[in-house]
């Protein structure tokens, strides 16, 4: 089989893995698949190239691109005497992975333990209602319980996001050192 092929044949796997992957980040397979063909061009790129490459609209590369960029997977590039904005793979996969977890976790933690503090306030005074009945008292205090769990969850979750946005995850988990794995064929 002719090299190029060959070396085709390798990316298009790739890309295409990306592709059936990217959901994980919440983008489309096309965008997976213009990640995946940015991530192989060993210059930026603009939109005009992408289209005429994936054969995908400018303004579907557009979305795409904006998309890529908001989880920052790619970054916009500067290249003197080119007017049209380029577009990169963004060189830290960990950082990203660190944003984008970040990004989601911190929204969700905020949103639970909002929820979950003015759940608490109505139910303790519901406790200290001197109308409640003892049947219901039991429930209350069932749900008091289950929410204290949860709070407890989401502090533990924030203590999380905190190493990763520290990098005191890479004390747990290091870094690939980029060795060669001899399982690697």
């Amino acid at each position: 089989m002719d090299g190029n092929i060959k070396l085709e044949k390798a990316r298009e796997r790739i890309i295409e893995t990306i592709a059936q992957n990217i959901h994980l980040y919440g983008l489309t397979p096309s965008a997976g698949r213009q990640y995946g063909t940015m991530f192989f061009h060993n210059e930026p790129l603009t939109l005009d190239d992408m289209t005429e490459e994936l054969g995908m609209s400018k303004t579907s590369m557009s979305t795409s691109v904006r998309a890529l960029s908001d989880l920052k997977l790619v970054e916009r590039a500067w290249k003197r005497g080119v007017r049209k904005d380029l577009y990169q793979v963004s060189d830290d996969w960990y950082q990203s992975f660190i944003d984008l977890f970040s990004i989601k976790w911190r929204k969700s933690v905020s949103q639970h333990s909002g929820a979950i503090r003015k759940s608490l306030t109505e139910l303790n005074e519901l406790m200290n209602d001197p109308a409640i009945s003892d049947e219901l008292k039991a429930e209350v205090t069932i749900d008091i319980d289950k929410l204290q769990y949860m709070r407890a969850y989401y502090k533990w979750l924030d203590r999380l996001i905190d190493a990763f946005e520290d990098h005191d995850i890479f004390d747990l988990v290091p870094m690939s050192n980029q060795q060669k794995d001899p399982s690697d064929k």
